[in-house]
């Protein structure tokens, strides 16, 4: 089938690597860190993003490239393309990481976006500010993830703080206008080299702290919304000439879509789809980057997918239930880092709804829990 050459080596490379294994897929990886997790599965090579030495030889023994994460430089992407094949192209990445580029991209594509404003320096805030109006989130446009790079206004107030905490980010920063959404949804999409596109059922997800604590899927939405949502993933891939899985997270505000982020590769909030789905989002990255044909994207029943931030909890809460699996990242506890998660599955809302209520009270994590069970019943 050929070798997959990944940039990253974190826990979506790692499941990249066991989802294409079964095909007969050989991967290598290439990280920053020493101990990245993929390196359980997986040969890694311990390089700079421009260690170009190092990518020489990694480009040699590979096929095609990808990442797992949306940090690696741009333009190593693009040095990249002129010795393998990359996707998805060095185009699409710099365009998700710089915020932006991406609203602007969102609104050139027919998709609207909470008001923004950039700013780079103190005065601009506070033009910003009068444009934008309070309150509102000032962000890094580079870098920032899970809630990181991130400073919230209540009122023009909050510009001095906000500064002093993000303003000497070189990259620029962006103000958004908060927006008391309804609840938050993100499609989760392929796109193989031929131009096929499909996606899996909306998914619809809550956070703790600025991180994914629970996705939910189907998410229990207006069929209208649903079909808008794919709509929009479909226009930006296509504009992008993108390969490979992407998300577009969306708020839902007032019976509308308003495009939040692109992440320009597999995804937390897809995660569900290993045991949820036909084919998994990991399953169908290696088949588009591969170009080969893509697989089935349906739903198998219901499934929501608990993250676990931190530390693991208690597996034996999550083993015991008859349609309940496990994922254990290989990585060491530490505050606010992504360990694992466990994806729970039953034929309908009201089953799935008692087991997670059985497995919130059995770990203590009822809050965790609670917004699914909500949504369910």
């Amino acid at each position: 089938m050929g070798t997959i050459g990944i940039l990253g080596g974190g826990q979506l490379a790692r499941m990249l690597v066991l989802a294409g294994a079964p095909l007969g897929v050989e991967f290598k990886i290439v990280d920053t860190a020493e101990d990245a997790c993929a390196g359980q599965v997986a040969p890694l090579i311990h390089a700079d993003w421009r260690d170009f030495a190092a990518l020489e030889k990694f480009a040699r023994e590979i096929d095609v490239a990808t990442f797992d994460f949306e940090n690696v430089p741009a333009e190593t992407a693009q040095w990249l393309t002129q010795r393998t094949q990359v996707f998805p192209n060095p185009r699409a990445l710099a365009t998700a990481q710089d915020r932006l580029a991406e609203k602007t991209l969102f609104r050139e594509c027919g998709l609207g976006t909470p008001a923004f404003a950039p700013v780079d320096t103190r005065e601009d805030l506070d033009a910003a500010l009068r444009a934008v109006g309070a309150p509102a989130i000032l962000k890094t446009r580079r870098l920032g993830y899970d809630g990181k790079g991130q400073f919230r206004l209540k009122s023009a107030n909050d510009a001095d703080p906000a500064w002093q905490a993000l303003g000497s980010d070189s990259h620029g920063l962006i103000l958004e206008a908060f927006v008391p959404f309804e609840c938050e949804v993100s499609v989760i999409a392929v796109r193989g080299r031929d131009g096929d596109f499909r996606t899996w059922p909306l998914t619809r997800n809550w956070h703790s702290e600025g991180i994914l604590a629970v996705s939910l899927a189907p998410a229990h939405v207006d069929d209208a919304i649903a079909r808008t949502a794919f709509a929009h993933a479909r226009t930006i891939a296509e504009k992008l000439d993108y390969v490979g899985v992407f998300a577009l997270e969306l708020f839902v505000h007032k019976g509308e879509l308003l495009g939040n982020e692109m992440a320009p590769r597999v995804h937390n909030s897809g995660h569900w789809t290993i045991e949820g789905a036909v084919t998994s989002q990991f399953e169908n990255h290696v088949r588009a980057v591969l170009g080969l044909p893509l697989g089935d994207t349906s739903a198998l029943g219901r499934a929501c997918m608990l993250n676990w931030i931190g530390e693991l909890p208690d597996a034996n809460a999550i083993l015991r239930e008859s349609d309940a699996h496990w994922h254990d990242y290989g990585k060491s506890p530490r505050a606010g880092r992504k360990v694992g998660h466990a994806t729970v599955r039953a034929r309908d809302d009201e089953t799935l709804a008692n087991t997670l209520q059985r497995i919130g009270e059995a770990l203590g994590r009822q809050a965790q829990v609670q917004p699914a069970v909500n949504a369910l019943r």
